[in-house]
């Protein structure tokens, strides 16, 4: 009874009484699918932020109806949680996703350009219509079926980001298989950690990667890591570059059986809560979480944040900078913006090749309108000057967005005054691969609604967060901060992790029952704007990758001269949080800088480079309870420089290491900046 009187009062709090009737019939006709998604009708924004929250089955059901081409009408919009973290969205209804992402498109507008391809090599992008899309996904969805491919299969993509990566994922959700990405810098053995996890049949990679000039060993990457996966039937290799790789018997050259494939693919008919894709994401443990998304629910966020947060307008270039390996490339540089029938651009290569300039002078060649990127990049470039921005035209630029992690006050400054010239609106998102799309962004809004720098500030249409305290009560008011939950459930939730429900109870809605849990923090202004102050538990955020510390410390617990290992994060200027390890050594080792190399390289190449720690400390001990477990917050408090605050250490087993640790951590920095 508590419970469902704090929900309830969240719920007053946060929406006007309900307005009559069903979504606006303007609105309805805007979702169109035939005619795409238009502008929110002025004055409307009230309407269904109020009726997403008071009514979310009914706001999703009519947005639902208008907005996807459904094989099938659903006849239940949603099947409430029950217990926590079972909800189930549109029950009944079947549809194809590469349907709603192409077919529906190359009907009306079959040569209107859906994807631009900003390659690595600078000037040479490619324009890809719906049709020309469409043709690829199908006799790549052929020769997939061709070599035993079939509805239910799981299927990794390790790829850099091209037209024909996001071909292979589209081709996947035409006959009904399962896709997980893994990121292209991924090492061998994380790469075969995901595949084993997730029992992929099948493997879809380029011969070699291309970014920032380098060239990267893809398919070699993949031969190490399937040697230890017995589930791998065949291994389809694309050629990106002329360089010829060695081909064994799981290999099958791609393009050469796509041009013998039938270019028609009859779609599979999909239940709404069949699985679209596993994205494997870090948690507090070690072991990376195959976060499951289902097929309507997930499209339907994605398109619907995309056009609303972004104001996107039929016609406009979309850029999106992420790869398609995180779930920000999976919702708002393929599904969404191609559910809207968008035109979106891949970008291949880095901000800094082959100069700072790179990410404007693709603006103004392709006079991109929405630029989607992350605050590491944009503190980057930031220290690069003003020159590199303002040797090009921006004037296309309507909306500047930002993701990945919480964006600082001079980085937001910078992309608002000098990217885009005091004119442009900027949204700085807040939303986690499990939520599936954005959940809180200053946009949509009503008109001309102000925007607080560096503020994620309103939540998205049937988004209704809360604050929590650390006695699982809900915070009431304004000018509070506490753990940032969510009270009900959305369309674009995950619906599970792979083989462990219960991990997925435990991680989401253990410690909050009744609500999701985000392992953020937040604060709520006095406006009632929600600004993000991050992570709560033992995962860190270095340059919008989100990593485990636990992922660390395992890598670096095979050093055989390493015993014990703690990483926390810390705060850093460019990657917005980086990596401090703490180690212990067995006695009498020597040669201490070896063994820290030789730790770094065993973090690039069990999980990636920019997994690295900065900074590697020995220390005689680790502090610890009575029960044996390392304090990591002391540790943090060490690196960020908070020890005259470190709180209650009564419960250590020897507080004395305390001492210790301040003196080797004040050594070090001397060391380091002598």
């Amino acid at each position: 009874m508590a419970l469902a009187a704090a929900r309830a009062r969240t719920l007053r709090a946060l929406s006007r009484p309900r307005p009559p009737g069903r979504v606006p019939a303007a609105a309805r006709s805007c979702c169109s699918p035939a005619g795409g998604p238009g502008a929110l009708p002025p004055g409307e924004y009230r309407a269904w932020r109020d009726r997403a929250a008071r009514d979310p089955a009914g706001f999703w059901a009519d947005v639902a109806r208008g907005w996807l081409r459904w094989d099938s009408p659903f006849h239940t919009a949603c099947q409430p949680e029950a217990p926590a973290g079972s909800a189930r969205w549109f029950l009944g209804g079947r549809l194809n996703v590469s349907v709603n992402c192409l077919d529906q498109h190359v009907e009306k507008s079959p040569n209107r350009v859906a994807l631009i391809w900003e390659r690595d090599e600078p000037g040479t992008a490619v324009h890809v219509t719906y049709r020309e899309l469409q043709d690829l996904t199908c006799r790549l969805a052929n020769t997939l079926k061709k070599y035993g491919i079939q509805k239910g299969d799981r299927v990794a993509i390790y790829m850099s980001v091209s037209p024909l990566s996001v071909a292979a994922m589209l081709a996947c959700a035409r006959i009904g298989a399962v896709h997980t990405v893994v990121f292209a810098g991924f090492s061998a053995e994380s790469l075969a950690g995901r595949i084993m996890d997730s029992g992929c049949k099948a493997v879809i990679t380029y011969n070699q990667g291309v970014r920032g000039g380098r060239t990267i060993e893809l398919k070699a990457t993949v031969d190490e890591a399937v040697k230890n996966c017995p589930s791998i039937k065949h291994v389809f290799v694309a050629q990106r570059t002329d360089n010829k790789v060695q081909m064994g018997d799981l290999d099958i050259p791609l393009e050469e059986e796509m041009t013998k494939a039938d270019s028609v693919c009859t779609p599979e008919s999909m239940d709404s809560e069949d699985i679209l894709f596993m994205l494997y994401t870090s948690g507090s443990t070690g072991k990376p979480k195959g976060i499951v998304h289902t097929q309507a629910g997930y499209l339907l966020y994605a398109a619907l944040t995309h056009k609303y947060v972004f104001d996107y307008q039929q016609g406009d270039v979309f850029g999106c900078v992420a790869d398609i390996g995180w779930i920000t490339g999976h919702s708002y540089v393929v599904y969404g913006p191609l559910c809207n029938g968008a035109t979106s651009v891949l970008f291949e290569s880095t901000p800094v090749y082959p100069d700072p300039g790179r990410y404007w002078e693709v603006v103004q060649r392709l006079k991109i309108n929405q630029f989607y990127g992350a605050p590491t990049a944009i503190r980057l470039l930031l220290n690069y000057g003003e020159e590199w921005v303002k040797k090009y035209d921006r004037s296309s630029l309507k909306v500047l967005g930002s993701v990945g992690e919480p964006i600082n006050k001079e980085a937001w400054q910078w992309f608002y005054e000098v990217v885009g010239e005091g004119r442009c609106t900027l949204v700085d998102t807040w939303w986690q691969t499990e939520t599936g799309g954005i959940c809180i962004a200053p946009r949509p809004s009503e008109e001309k609604a102000e925007i607080v720098p560096a503020m994620a500030m309103r939540p998205f249409f049937g988004i209704v967060p809360v604050l929590m305290d650390e006695n699982g009560e809900v915070i009431e008011g304004n000018d509070v901060s506490g753990a940032l939950c969510i009270a009900q459930p959305w369309p674009g939730m995950a619906r599970t992790i792979h083989g462990d429900h219960q991990r997925f109870i435990d991680a989401y809605f253990k410690a909050y029952p009744g609500y999701y849990f985000t392992g953020d923090g937040a604060y709520r202004s006095q406006k009632g704007y929600y600004q993000i102050t991050g992570r709560m538990d033992d995962v860190i955020n270095i340059s919008g990758h989100r990593l485990g510390t636990a992922e660390i410390e395992d890598a670096m617990a095979d050093h055989p001269e390493v015993p014990e290992t703690a990483v926390v994060g810390y705060p850093h200027k460019i990657k917005g949080e980086g990596a401090f390890a703490f180690i212990v050594l067995k006695e009498q080792t020597a040669c201490v800088d070896h063994i820290k190399e030789e730790l770094k390289t065993i973090v690039a190449s069990k999980i990636a480079k920019y997994a690295v720690p900065d900074h590697i400390l020995v220390v005689k001990r680790l502090p610890k309870t009575r029960s044996g477990k390392i304090m990591r917050r002391l540790l943090r408090k060490v690196v960020t420089e908070q020890s005259s605050n470190m709180g209650d250490v009564t419960t250590l087993d020897d507080p004395s290491v305390v001492k210790e640790i301040l003196d080797a951590y004040q050594k070090y920095k001397e060391k380091s900046s002598s």
